[in-house]
């Protein structure tokens, strides 16, 4: 297995010279070198062939049992040294101090065909921000956090990746619901994959300690090695690197808002300073449309996670960053224009996307109107986004009181539309139908056009859930049946098409259905 390893991060900035793995504060320091835990009984379940490819690895090499070693723990490659990174955050909305990863541990950087691409394992044991957990993963975390990463790059969502999902052999004592219910599940490992998973929180902690050598290290670093196109490091390259990272972090957000991605837990440690979308927990995707839902039952009260409200904590997110990164540009004018341009760049980037959602390629006046009443509609009763938007394509403007029918299945309830919101519907139909016969494209054009920012297959919960479930009984083919239906999320598809349904009922309240916690 040959690699070509590079150790940058670690050969480039202020390591923690403590070397005991022990709970603390780390100070003056980017991260604390760690050694992964081993595990019992290794075996490798899945393996993504892309991602080999992406590190410039074979079929053949993951096959060896010096991969499996290396991607479960049990062996760390000569010349390297694995760490975890220091980093604070913002939860919930409130300073949370020193987090870090707590079990995360970076083995080593490679670069491949010009790229450069950072191999982590996630849950290969403790490290000095653990605090009170054990640093280990769980099967049913792990099988989520594998497939939803892959399925995000492929419906062209900017995403952190995975290259590998592993049992470990040891049993991991888990309280699922947070509830006093502990129990012991399989105990696993996901090996991720990202150009650097460097968090807003990474910056933070230097701010919050007033550690402004340290912070311009970082910041330095992270534009020389991640963002060279802005030039040498000066005040307005600053600026530039955090309207580049406002720019990225909006673009992240509205393709969440285009296929119905709620992430759950948009804490400013889980905010990547790439703009990818990082540490996939109680995420989710819309079933009813619904600007209110969130899928952690952490937030079940607050809701500030929820669907409708992913756009305005990404700029309070950014604000955060950008009090982070103002003692080393100083200009509150310059900082604050910035942030500005996101929220009307927002407003701006929402209405295309939902126009190209609609088929529609021209731009007209009305369109935010058209979609807000579309959107009102969607909400008077249970309506599966996926479905409605994927079947709108055979919508006939020719033919504007079949509209209804068209999306039928997508209703969960379709005894619930009572003769008031029929009439809404037709009504926002016969509006639709009339714009649509003021574009130049021709149907067939309007209809690829759909189809390629409107997924047919998502991971939705309840298909995590179910690979899951088969999993816990030792049968791993479902993670691989997923797993290549989501690689083409826009393909019809017709063998798989009983994955293009509606939530079924048994999943509406269980448990890694529905809600999930912060564990999951």
């Amino acid at each position: 297995m040959k690699l070509n390893i590079k150790n940058k991060f670690t050969t480039q900035l202020p390591a923690d010279p403590i070397l005991e793995n022990t709970r603390r504060q780390v100070t003056g320091a980017c991260f604390s070198y760690v050694t992964p835990k081993k595990t019992s009984h290794p075996e490798l379940l899945h393996v993504s062939p892309e991602m080999l490819e992406n590190l410039g690895l074979t079929e053949t090499d993951a096959a060896s049992e010096e991969f499996l070693n290396v991607v479960t723990g049990n062996t760390v490659l000569e010349n390297t040294t694995p760490y975890a990174m220091c980093y604070a955050g913002h939860q919930f909305g409130n300073w949370a101090g020193q987090l870090g990863d707590g079990r995360a541990i970076n083995l080593f950087e490679v670069e491949h065909n010009n790229r450069s691409w950072v191999v982590q394992l996630k849950g290969a044991g403790e490290t000095p921000y653990s605090r009170t957990a054990d640093g280990l993963a769980v099967l049913r975390s792990s099988i989520r956090e594998y497939l939803c990463s892959e399925a995000m790059y492929h419906l062209g969502v900017p995403t952190t990746r995975a290259l590998s999902l592993s049992l470990t052999g040891d049993k991991v004592l888990r309280d699922v619901m947070y509830n006093g219910n502990p129990d012991y599940e399989k105990g696993a490992i996901v090996s991720r994959v990202s150009p650097s998973f460097l968090r807003f929180g990474s910056y933070e902690i230097f701010a919050a300690r007033q550690d402004h050598k340290n912070l311009k290290v970082l910041v330095d670093f992270t534009i020389k090695e991640h963002f060279p196109h802005l030039g040498a490091p000066s005040k307005e390259t600053y600026k530039k690197f955090f309207a580049e990272v406002c720019a990225l972090t909006l673009e992240m957000i509205i393709h969440w808002q285009r296929v119905g991605f709620v992430h759950g837990v948009m804490n400013t440690d889980n905010m990547s300073i790439l703009g990818l979308t990082i540490d996939y927990g109680p995420y989710g995707w819309l079933e009813g449309f619904d600007f209110g839902w969130t899928p952690n039952t952490t937030d079940s009260q607050h809701k500030r996670y929820r669907y409708g409200n992913q756009p305005n904590i990404g700029l309070w997110n950014l604000y955060q960053l950008a009090n982070a990164l103002y003692p080393l540009i100083e200009d509150v004018e310059a900082m604050e224009a910035i942030l500005e341009k996101y929220t009307t760049d927002f407003e701006f980037q929402s209405e295309a996307m939902m126009r190209n959602k609609l088929g529609l390629s021209s731009e007209n006046p009305s369109d935010g109107v058209l979609i807000q009443e579309l959107e009102d509609a969607l909400q008077l009763t249970e309506t599966d986004m996926t479905i409605f938007f994927r079947n709108l394509n055979k919508f006939n403007p020719n033919n504007a009181s079949q509209g209804l029918s068209v999306v039928h299945d997508a209703f969960y309830n379709p005894i619930e539309l009572s003769d008031k919101i029929k009439a809404q519907w037709n009504a926002w139909f016969e509006r639709y139908a009339e714009r649509l016969l003021t574009e130049s494209v021709s149907n067939e054009e309007r209809i690829f056009q759909m189809n390629a920012v409107n997924p047919k297959y998502v991971l939705r919960n309840y298909m995590a859930q179910l690979a899951i479930d088969a999993a816990d009984k030792g049968d791993y083919s479902l993670i691989d049946e997923l797993f290549q239906l989501l690689k083409k999320p826009y393909d019809e598809q017709p063998e798989s098409e009983k994955w293009f349904a509606k939530r079924p009922e048994w999943a509406r309240d269980k448990v890694g259905c529905s809600m999930l916690s912060c564990s999951s």
